[in-house]
């Protein structure tokens, strides 16, 4: 049996009594309690020798008793657990020294594993920045609570009061910026400058300049205390590359971190990128995850950017739950960008105080006839397709029993039925209308084609 004890604060009974099982399971000694008093005081008292606690204990925020519990013992460590996970809970511990964050719901060997981690190599977490209280969370840098988001927080938290070099990946919209600015924000270098170059969109004298100045005036990349954001890092010039190479090779230059949207070791290996600068910036990295696999987040995006419209002076409005359901159907492929856009427009250009489903549908329809007019490519990708896995059937076909014709059209209406019912969230009447079909006709192919029981 191990002689070390844990002294366990949390608030709910049941996760209170798994926590505690499991930790005497384990092999330590576990004193729980609710009390942010009676935490206090046993660690004043000397007991204990990890802490592992609820970020609220009743009206009380541990972060409050944090800087005190530091002065009494600073070699104590503690691992907080919440359920209030945005980025500033993350950030908050990462700043009062806590050994680690774990967001609820966890894994409870994760847990158990950080507490022997935290037993054998105390408070390597702590930090001297003190302070920060949370803000609504309209003001938050970065917006979610699922599961891929949580991970962003955590990097960020571990990152934000070093200058280790960052790279963030993740495609377009994905808040690639929005991270790299909670990154300065959040961290001991916020007082510095933080700009951001667009790289893609720069020419390359100009980003020669702005990067490393003239023989006048030196550029960014030399300010000792300043963050420089390079935006698609994968269009740097060559000879831009190899200048970032040699000043990073020194000390006392700005911070860098950087994003792309582009894997960044093909273009190593297509020769376009190099590999000595590949290697320079990729020592932490952060993948913004797409929309797409973090729906859950979608409420919470919608009423951020809601407040934030009416923040910008205008009418304030709510979402019906039948547009809410939608929106959360839809793959947004410009991903979190889109979203706000949308909603901003409509919150701009609605009359009703209410957005209706209907307002959604409107919306997403004319994007998608707006990009479908763009794209003349989309015969050709069909064309490409049928030749990959149909030209085969064609020559070995019967011409008195093929099935070809009609089984290439399946294979297209299926997945299409299905996209539109995702779409109206199963309502086969609007189906039927977006897809310019009698309902009773949509619904005879339903069966046909086996949708019924999907």
């Amino acid at each position: 049996m191990s002689n070390k004890t844990v002294l366990l604060a949390e608030d709910d009974a049941s996760i209170r009594l798994v926590v505690n099982q499991t930790l005497v399971t384990a092999g330590y000694q576990v004193r729980a309690t609710t009390s942010a008093d009676a935490l206090e005081r046993w660690i004043r008292n000397g007991e204990g020798d990890v802490v592992v606690t609820d970020v609220y204990l009743g009206d009380t925020a541990i972060f409050e008793l944090l800087p005190s519990i530091k002065l009494a013992r600073p070699d104590l460590p503690v691992i907080v657990m919440s359920g209030q996970n945005t980025i500033l809970t993350a950030a908050s511990a990462a700043r009062h020294g806590v050994f680690d964050y774990l967001p609820k719901p966890f894994d409870i060997d994760q847990l158990t594993n950080l507490v022997g981690r935290a037993l054998k190599s105390p408070n390597k977490r702590e930090t001297a920045a003190q302070g920060a209280k949370p803000d609504a969370d309209a003001s938050l840098p970065l917006i979610g609570r699922s599961d891929p988001m949580q991970e962003v927080y955590r990097i960020i938290s571990r990152v934000m009061n070093t200058d280790l070099t960052v790279l963030i990946e993740g495609e377009s919209g994905t808040g690639k910026e929005l991270a790299a600015q909670a990154v300065h924000q959040l961290g001991s270098g916020k007082e510095g400058l933080f700009k951001a170059l667009d790289l893609a969109a720069m020419p390359t004298e100009q980003i020669s300049r702005d990067l490393f100045g003239t023989e006048d005036q030196p550029g960014l990349a030399f300010q000792k205390d300043a963050t420089l954001y390079l935006d698609e890092i994968g269009d740097l010039p060559a000879e831009a590359q190899t200048q970032l190479v040699k000043l990073m090779r020194e000390a006392g230059g700005a911070r860098i971190i950087a994003s792309t949207r582009q894997p960044l070791a093909k273009l190593v290996d297509e020769g376009q990128f190099r590999e000595d600068l590949f290697y320079r910036i990729n020592v932490v990295r952060i993948f913004m995850p797409p929309l797409r696999q973090r729906k859950e987040d979608i409420p919470e995006l919608v009423r951020t950017f809601l407040l934030r419209a009416q923040r910008k002076g205008l009418a304030a409005k709510q979402i019906e739950p039948a547009a809410m359901d939608l929106m959360m159907a839809y793959d947004w492929p410009g991903n979190v960008r889109e979203l706000e856009n949308l909603i901003m427009r409509l919150a701009a250009l609605s009359p009703d105080a209410v957005i209706s489903q209907r307002d959604i549908e409107r919306e997403l329809r004319a994007e998608a006839l707006k990009d479908l007019s763009a794209n003349t490519s989309f015969e050709k990708e069909v064309e490409t397709l049928l030749h990959r896995y149909i030209m085969a059937d064609l020559l070995q076909a019967s011409p008195d029993d093929s099935k070809i014709h009609q089984e290439v059209l399946e294979q297209v209406e299926r997945p299409l039925i299905k996209l539109a019912l995702s779409v109206t969230s199963g309502n086969k009447l609007r189906t039927a209308a977006l897809l310019g079909v009698n309902r009773n006709t949509l619904r005879s192919r339903i069966n046909s084609l086996g949708l019924a029981d999907d």
